[in-house]
């Protein structure tokens, strides 16, 4: 194999895929990126048996060939290049790999290509499309409430389905609940519920940040595969069934409080500030127009800070996690947000005021 291409293209590419990358594996050739050059391209594969990711390259291509190449260590050389440099990779006659721009020189090591462990890509039975942006908005509404607890494996992602003629993503960590929906794509209709895992979302995410493309998405029910441009990211989903999280959505909740959710989020950040550490509880009293945010830690003091608000309903004090109620309001994309409440222990409805397919349910604590 020998080839010759611009360092910006070589660096994007290993940029998308060597992410995907373990830096410690017990299986050495998951440590490697598959190269494979032929026909005016360099095509680059990474992946950790769960995800997959690879993308081609143009280059001038002198003999094909295909080999793998320790990923992280070639990034970290292809990134210090200069800017507009040159790069030969060759095998050499003791199969090593040789990098070459301008004075600059690399041999690095290489495992045979034929170990490394291909995903098969098949059975899909759902394709469709969607806009790089919605997909993001998808994402960012919900995946700040996928839960970490390992052992409930299957809140460890995103459920994406289909619903009333809506495309849904939802995520919960069984302490607050996202939920974000869109017009079903063509295509996608009676496709199954898939749960998709959280490393994957966070790859996805970094593929299309910036970017306005499409994004074509096929579904089977046990994979999921993401192209986009000369991208293609194809994952294992979880296994698993995702709870009937329609039970949790209050639909009754009859208390209205409405508020500007920056002026809101800023206060909150304020008085958490000598919140325990643990529970990071902030109490919120209502009354007539008024909120008042209140922290008191035995430890470390008290705070209380009050806003205007527009409630109208009989007093109430309920308590929240001040990070989720800051998760929440990170995802505010209007003035005001809503929260619709019943009591101290019922959960809270939260709406935007300039989203209407959005939504996330907060459950309370107590102060």
């Amino acid at each position: 194999m020998k080839l010759t291409l611009e360092r910006s293209a070589l660096l994007t590419g290993l940029s998308h895929v060597q992410s995907v990358v373990e830096r410690r594996n017990t299986i050495p050739i998951l440590s490697n990126v598959l190269m494979g050059a032929d026909g005016g391209r360099l095509t680059l594969v990474a992946t950790d048996l769960d995800i997959e990711v690879s993308e081609s390259v143009d280059a001038s291509v002198d003999a094909p060939g295909q080999v793998t190449a320790p990923a992280h260590t070639l990034y970290d050389i292809v990134r210090k290049l200069p800017d507009g440099a040159q790069v030969q990779l060759t095998i050499n006659d003791d199969d090593r790999l040789d990098i070459d721009a301008g004075p600059a020189h690399f041999t690095l090591p290489l495992l045979p290509s034929g170990d490394f462990p291909k995903m098969t890509a098949d059975g899909f039975t759902h394709d469709f499309t969607l806009p790089a942006s919605e997909l993001s908005r998808l994402i960012d509404k919900t995946r700040f409430a996928i839960s970490t607890e390992e052992t409930r494996y299957y809140l460890n992602g995103i459920y994406l389905h289909s619903k009333d003629g809506l495309l849904r993503a939802v995520a919960t960590d069984g302490h607050r609940l996202a939920l974000a929906e869109q017009t079903l794509p063509a295509g996608s209709d009676g496709m199954p519920g898939v749960i998709i895992p959280r490393k994957t979302i966070a790859e996805l995410r970094k593929l299309i940040d910036g970017t306005n493309a499409d994004v074509s998405v096929a579904v089977s029910e046990s994979k999921i595969r993401f192209t986009t441009g000369t991208v293609v990211l194809t994952s294992k989903l979880i296994d698993g069934t995702f709870p009937d999280y329609e039970r949790v959505i209050p639909r009754t909740n009859t208390k209205e409080l409405v508020l500007d959710n920056k002026v809101f989020a800023s206060a909150v950040d304020r008085v958490q500030t000598i919140s325990a550490e643990k529970s990071r509880s902030v109490k919120l009293s209502l009354t007539d127009s008024n909120l008042a945010l209140s922290v008191n830690n035995p430890e470390s003091g008290q705070a209380r800070e009050d806003l205007p608000v527009n409630y109208d309903d009989e007093a109430l004090e309920i308590g929240f996690n001040a990070k989720y109620l800051l998760d929440v309001a990170g995802q505010i994309e209007g003035q005001d947000a809503t929260f619709m409440l019943e009591s101290a222990s019922s959960p809270a409805l939260v709406t935007d005021s300039d989203d209407d397919q959005a939504l996330f349910v907060l459950m309370p604590l107590r102060v």
